[in-house]
């Protein structure tokens, strides 16, 4: 475990006590320190745009040096503009392709980005997935219900895997955020994505399981579960059906969906020290979804 993050850090109400007999010493809020990244490595899966690339953009601007993996051959324009303002902070945002639901070169792929930043990684958001096609549970498709599993449920474990390899060898306490869904822990009501739910539900429990092994090298593995968000994946869905927004704003005490930025927060959290005390939890963000 990193011998910085202690109970006796001296920051929070220890900090005032430190500097007491220091009068004339300049002092300023801690409290961003905690959330920096400078000079760490992360990597992020199904960051060629929507949730993913937001998480991107997050970590750079925390200083983080930012790998994005996606599938296709090039990144999007998106992407590019994000690569670009990311270089105007003075940090990094680089794309590599690969399929992380194949279980070598996702630890290939990883290797890689460590190998070339002195064997470091720090920070592994999954949040490559898919939605996969809309069927009835009783003629679900078994080729359609392995693509959503290989993807969302494989692909996570293999890059979370592959990571928390690095982060063990080089005695890293790093952080590892597994993108999951409120719909891993409630029914998507009216809709017929039981495929996805199961898939969501089992990253939930990938993660508590993965926490309760890394604690012990002081690698924290917490599961984010959005709710309602407007991205590409879900704008096709509202789009095909134009009381759909309105459905699912009622479903949450808030009565709207959500943005892509209103994750930024908790992202910046849960890959920080800030959240040095917080592992096997899954943080929901749902406008009050699951209070219901």
């Amino acid at each position: 475990m990193d011998p910085s993050i202690t109970s006796e850090a001296a920051i929070g109400v220890r900090n005032p006590a430190k500097l007491a007999p220091l009068p004339h010493k300049v002092v300023g809020p801690e409290i961003f320190s905690e959330f920096s990244l400078k000079d760490k490595v992360a990597v992020v899966t199904g960051g060629d745009g929507g949730l993913g690339l937001e998480f991107c953009i997050v970590l750079a601007e925390l200083g983080a040096a930012v790998y994005a993996i996606d599938l296709p051959a090039k990144p999007s324009a998106d992407f590019e503009a994000a690569a670009k303002y990311c270089r105007r902070l003075g940090t990094s945002l680089e794309y590599r392709r690969a399929d992380i639901s194949d279980s070598l070169r996702a630890t290939a792929i990883l290797e890689e980005i460590a190998n070339n930043n002195d064997g470091r990684v720090d920070v592994l958001i999954a949040a490559a997935g898919i939605l996969g096609d809309e069927h009835d549970v009783e003629a679900y498709p078994a080729e359609s219900f392995r693509k959503v599993m290989d993807i969302n449920c494989g692909g996570v474990f293999y890059s979370a895997q592959a990571a928390a390899k690095i982060m063990k060898r080089k005695g890293i306490a790093g952080s590892i955020i597994l993108i999951a869904s409120i719909s891993g822990s409630v029914t998507n009501r009216d809709m017929k994505w039981s495929a996805y739910n199961v898939s969501k539900s089992a990253v939930v429990q990938m993660g508590r399981s993965m926490a309760c092994e890394l604690g012990q090298f002081g690698i924290r593995v917490n599961t984010l579960s959005p709710g309602h968000i407007r991205t590409k994946m879900t704008a096709q869905t509202l789009e095909s059906d134009t009381k759909m927004e309105a459905f699912w704003a009622s479903l949450n005490p808030l009565g709207r969906i959500g943005a892509i930025h209103e994750l930024r927060g908790v992202i910046a959290w849960l890959s920080s020290e800030a959240s040095s005390f917080c592992t096997g939890s899954d943080i929901i963000v749902s406008g009050g979804h699951t209070a219901w």
